[in-house]
């Protein structure tokens, strides 16, 4: 007989389940473990705010990862006061981090969401300074009054001078630019690659504090992006890829097919047809669960009127208008499901579209949603291929 509780925690191919009974908790923990990977986190601090918390009561989610947030930001001051630099910068990055998660399940209108925020980009703007060579903050116009909150990073100098190609990068519906900075960083910098992190419409400071919901047109801030980069000296302007996470994969695919000057694009996890995909779901729960997170995300004022939005992102539609190579990356047991890469991949190959298919699988892990059982393995994957399509000659 097997006496193992079907609540206990467990490993499973999409990785480490810490609540079987609460699977929103579950898929946010393991991205939170997969961080660690590249410093965002430690494996015990993951846990210990774990085991204090009550599964399923979102105040102590946020009370127990600001715990560990505060300590670290305390250990940071403590740590640029001694002049230990390296260690306040390590500091500085995990307190960012767990100030995120942190309000991943307060409600919208929370006023929680909002002062624990500012800390994230506090301890991320800390962060960045401490980097060599220091990242840049950046405020990028988009010519209607409003403005793109981003980050840039540049690898360290070359003895040969060569301008690095960059790489735009953007999460998905609860994603954020401090995210890009914890997950793409280390892969980026040491392949040769900048990185511009981007907060669109929709997303960390541009939904909390500048109070602009995602839009559908994403070519345009993706295009306005472009234009700055091309303004720079320090960067090879003719050089420049596009990557999204998530619901950023989908923004991704819609915005290059509207900007042609892309040489490359990711989407790292996508949903083929995100309007059937939700119409479906509201059809199914009648508007419970977290539609109140995608109304704010969205700007709706009712779960029909963010089904209404998504029929502008269908990808059958824009796929087909991409020029640049393409690759589609998926999670074997994504919670999105394989399928959905697999109709995108074969639309885009029907249409002659330059593409490429990734699937990462249970027996070499990276196989749930975004790999966030195991980033480090997928981004060493796509910072690969993006080297390769942006001709790196050299990595440090």
């Amino acid at each position: 007989m097997n006496s193992f509780s079907d609540t206990a925690p467990r490993y499973q191919p999409e990785g480490w389940t810490h609540w079987p009974d609460h699977p929103a908790w579950s898929q946010q923990f393991v991205r939170i473990l997969g961080a660690t990977q590249e410093g965002a986190g430690t494996v015990g601090e993951c846990l210990l705010a774990a085991s204090r918390m009550v599964p399923g009561d979102a105040s102590s989610w946020h009370r127990e990862w600001q715990r560990v947030a505060q300590d670290n930001g305390q250990r940071a001051d403590d740590a640029l006061a001694a002049g230990h630099a390296v260690t306040a910068r390590g500091h500085h990055l995990r307190a960012s981090n767990y100030h995120r998660v942190s309000e991943l399940f307060l409600e919208p209108g929370d006023a929680r969401r909002a002062t624990t925020f500012r800390e994230v980009v506090r301890h991320s703007h800390a962060h960045l300074r401490l980097m060599s060579p220091p990242g840049e903050v950046l405020s990028i116009t988009l010519g209607d009054g409003r403005a793109l909150d981003a980050y840039l990073l540049m690898p360290a100098p070359n003895a040969s001078a060569i301008r690095p190609p960059v790489v735009i990068a953007f999460g998905g519906l609860d994603g954020c630019k401090e995210e890009m900075v914890q997950r793409m960083a280390s892969a980026a910098l040491g392949r040769g690659l900048a990185l511009l992190a981007v907060d669109m419409p929709g997303q960390g400071e541009a939904l909390r504090f500048r109070g602009m919901a995602n839009c559908v047109d994403t070519a345009v801030a993706v295009a306005h992006c472009v234009d700055y980069l091309q303004a720079r000296r320090d960067v090879d302007a003719d050089r420049i890829a596009l990557y999204g996470a998530s619901l950023g994969g989908v923004f991704a695919a819609c915005a290059a097919a509207g900007e042609t000057r892309l040489k490359a694009i990711v989407s790292d996890s996508l949903v083929f047809d995100l309007h059937a995909m939700l119409a479906d779901r509201l059809v199914a729960d009648g508007g419970s669960g977290d539609w109140k997170f995608l109304q704010w995300v969205f700007g709706c004022d009712s779960p029909a009127a963010v089904v209404e939005k998504c029929l502008q992102l269908r990808l059958a539609e824009v796929v087909p208008l991409i020029r640049c190579p393409y690759l589609i990356v998926q999670g074997a047991h994504d919670f999105l499901g394989l399928q959905t890469a697999l109709d995108a991949f074969e639309h885009a190959r029907r249409h002659d579209v330059p593409v490429e298919l990734r699937v990462f699988n249970a027996e070499e892990t990276g196989a749930s949603h975004c790999q966030a059982d195991n980033p480090s393995i997928g981004q060493a994957f796509i910072c690969d291929w993006l080297a390769d399509q942006l001709e790196v000659l050299s990595c440090t």
